[in-house]
């Protein structure tokens, strides 16, 4: 799948040294949390002084800086997006969030870059949360397509008692 980014993106994404700073920005969905929960991988800007707070302003919403690491899945064809993130379990609040939902959140991914917040160069919207993993210093976890693939196909058994015109 063939994308069209910005030249100041792939100056980003492949110099070695690059004034453009590639900003991850996640957008985490659930019905047992309130609204929206917005995640930022930069400390851009300082939101609060008291308590000290740094996030990222994008397109009117506050993204709280959350220091991660990220892989971003390749564009095969033959297999669901994977998206592998990876962060510090300093505190322990998320935890507890995410031990207090049973089913899989729902999670967006977008790309921009540091010098124009509101333009988003790569965005992938339907992921959801799964295999995470904790421990006392790390928190690792898997973002992954709801694949079409797991669904069965035929949806229906073709027996005499659901078909009987077939037989």
């Amino acid at each position: 799948m063939s994308r069209n980014l910005s030249p100041g993106f792939l100056a980003g994404l492949y110099s070695q040294e690059s004034e453009e700073v590639v900003i991850c920005l996640l957008t985490v969905t659930h019905e047992d949390i309130g609204g929206p929960i917005y995640l930022s991988s930069d400390p851009t800007t300082r939101l609060s002084d008291d308590p000290l707070v740094y996030g990222t302003i994008s397109r009117s919403n506050e993204y709280l800086y959350l220091p991660f690491e990220f892989t971003l899945p390749d564009d095969k064809s033959d297999s669901p997006p994977r998206v592998q993130l990876s962060m510090d379990n300093t505190d322990r609040s998320l935890v507890t969030l995410l031990r207090s939902i049973a089913t899989p959140a729902n999670v967006m991914v977008e790309l921009i870059l540091a010098s124009d917040l509101n333009s988003v160069e790569i965005q992938i919207p339907a992921l959801q949360l799964s295999d995470v993993t904790m421990d006392d210093s790390k928190i690792s976890a898997t973002l992954v397509a709801d694949a079409l693939i797991n669904e069965p196909h035929p949806a229906q058994l073709f027996t005499p008692g659901s078909f009987p015109g077939l037989f």
